[in-house]
């Protein structure tokens, strides 16, 4: 669940290096993932959402870090957990209504390999058959969640000692 402790804190992060981060995807050798993957859908590339409503949800995302944790919350003046805060960014960014939990978030678009993920994509983590944590990956090898260690929404790098012993998964809703 997103109320398990999690690992490595990545402090915040604005400005240039906002514009950096959106720019590429990093080139970070692919994780096998087995038991959280899903055949990939013969469209996954395309997806649902333009380029642009992408963009709008990493910048929505990255303007929450900082917002406090709450298990449970979909706000940012209650606090978010790691798939409340996906549903107000999508909901805010889209008029998609994404599932409330991590388990129906897995079966929410389209599985995007690795190598062709891209801003707004959904990241899944976990250890076994279903995930236990997701946020919204904003490129650079970089996502924004709500964990519940350091009690904030933050930004953290798929390289982390902690996610990259995750299974990962990347959706495209």
């Amino acid at each position: 669940m997103c109320g398990q402790r999690l690992g490595v804190a990545v402090g915040r992060w604005a400005g240039p290096a906002l514009a950096l981060a959106l720019a590429a995807c990093s080139s970070a050798p692919p994780v096998s993932s087995p038991s959280l993957a899903r055949p990939p859908a013969s469209s996954a590339q395309g997806g649902r959402l333009s380029s642009e409503m992408a963009h709008d949800i990493a910048i929505h995302a990255l303007g929450l870090v900082g917002t406090p944790y709450r298990y449970g919350g979909n706000t940012p003046d209650g606090g978010f957990d790691c798939s409340g805060l996906i549903g107000y960014v999508y909901r805010a960014r889209t008029t998609q209504a994404p599932p409330r939990t991590v388990a129906q978030l897995a079966q929410w678009g389209q599985q995007v390999p690795r190598e062709q993920r891209r801003t707004g994509d959904l990241v899944l983590f976990g250890q076994g058959q279903q995930p236990t944590h997701a946020g919204i990956y904003v490129g650079q090898g970089r996502f924004v969640h709500a964990p519940s260690s350091g009690g904030k929404v933050r930004l953290d790098h798929l390289q982390a000692r902690y996610w990259a012993a995750q299974q990962v998964a990347f959706l495209r809703p």
